[in-house]
């Protein structure tokens, strides 16, 4: 197996996916909890696409993996919710004051929350949380409804439906809910700052699949983009493992990647807008960065999120520079702009995995090397099976108000 073949997995590698010691991994994978095969000198190889549906497969009764909070209000209130939701680095909000367009939200997004505003009293949006209380499909979205007073609700609502109310009560109440269970809580003395569902956001990070690939030119065009466009001499396109900020595609600096404790997107990973340090030398927080007091001596940074279709960041569009400066709101906006692009070609690139993933699982299954024959070796390609370069059409973007 070559060593750059990123979908076949050794025992070692399956472990430190799992997060659990070599001998662990070896005994799901003999003991059939994973379907593998033997390769002619005996190891045993397991598939990534497997490994990640046992890490994403939900106990019963949990929420499905995603970040994405869908609100629904007044037009009135939508800047209420604005404010208390980007204090929450955890998920991303998707705000509409119209019920149709929320209505198609959900059914696309898989949100982790739906939050609906009643007040002022509203016949069209208290319909449409009887609706959501009623649907099956929705059992892993957790459904709240906010009112001050609390009768206004209905009595035939069922008990699991969260009634708060006022909307930092909602975002408390959504933030307190994404912390994974017996999720491990951040050290006192970490170096750098994180979410609290960081082990998800890692994992959404390994579903998308860009990790150590090779530069792409779509990624290209937009570090040179944003290098052009707000004159910086370094743009970069990170993403954030535990240990390493690697950058899938750079303009103006040669460095693969840095410790993740060197990274100033460590911060801009819990921002839903622009995180900027007009001059890193004179903040607290990266005086001491070895990327600031040495070679090269960055002064500047400013960067932007980028999301995957859950809804989790996956990294950063960042621009840096070796001069004190400072962003002017049309830069801003550029920046927001590009990371938004970046965003939309990491879902692209998910849905690609996805859908190759399920490919190679039907022909293995249709040639009796599923889940029934664990020790039979990978078959090839199917000559239907999406090569690299293959992108899906992707579905209409609609009009929402979304905070990123």
């Amino acid at each position: 197996m070559g060593k750059t073949d990123k979908n076949i997995l050794t025992t070692a590698e399956t472990a430190r996916l799992l997060g659990v010691s070599v001998r662990t991994a070896q005994l799901l994978i003999e003991g059939g909890s994973v379907p593998s095969w033997k390769t002619p000198g005996g190891h045993r190889r397991v598939y990534r696409a497997d490994i990640m549906e046992l890490i994403e497969r939900p106990a019963p009764g949990s929420p499905l993996p995603s970040a994405t909070v869908i609100i629904v209000a007044g037009p009135e209130r939508l800047a209420g919710y604005e404010r208390q939701f980007a204090a929450v680095p955890e998920c991303t909000a998707e705000a509409f004051a119209g019920v149709h367009q929320a209505m198609f939200a959900i059914g696309s997004a898989r949100p982790h929350a739906i939050v609906v505003d009643l007040e002022p009293r509203d016949a069209e949006r208290l319909a449409l949380l009887r609706s959501l209380a009623a649907n099956p499909l929705l059992g892993h979205s957790r459904l709240l409804a906010v009112s001050a007073a609390g009768a206004v609700v209905g009595a035939d609502l069922p008990g699991w439906v969260v009634r708060v109310g006022t909307a930092e009560q909602a975002a408390a109440a959504i933030r307190a809910s994404v912390v994974p269970a017996h999720a491990p809580s951040a050290p006192a003395d970490a170096l750098f700052p994180i979410a609290l569902n960081e082990s998800q956001r890692l994992v959404a990070l390994e579903r998308s699949g860009l990790l150590d690939t090779p530069p792409e030119e779509a990624f290209d065009r937009l570090t040179w983009l944003a290098a052009r466009n707000l004159d910086a001499p370094i743009a970069l396109l990170t993403l954030l493992t535990p240990t390493r900020q690697w950058f899938k595609s750079r303009f103006g600096l040669d460095t693969p990647e840095t410790p993740r404790s060197w990274a100033f997107c460590n911060h801009t990973i819990l921002q839903k807008g622009v995180f900027s340090v007009e001059d890193l030398p004179s903040d607290p927080r990266f005086a001491d960065n070895p990327a600031v007091v040495g070679d090269p001596g960055f002064r500047f940074y400013a960067g932007a999120p980028v999301h995957d279709n859950e809804g989790f960041v996956v990294g950063s569009l960042c621009i840096i520079d070796r001069r004190r400066r400072k962003l002017d709101d049309a830069e801003t906006q550029t920046l927001l702009a590009l990371a938004a692009l970046a965003s939309d070609e990491v879902r692209l690139r998910t849905i690609e995995r996805q859908l190759r993933d399920t490919l190679r699982k039907v022909e293995r299954e249709a040639s009796g090397r599923g889940r029934t024959s664990p020790s039979s070796p990978p078959g090839k390609r199917s000559a239907n099976e999406p090569r690299e370069g293959d992108r899906p059409i992707p579905s209409p973007k609609q009009s929402r108000r979304r905070w990123q």
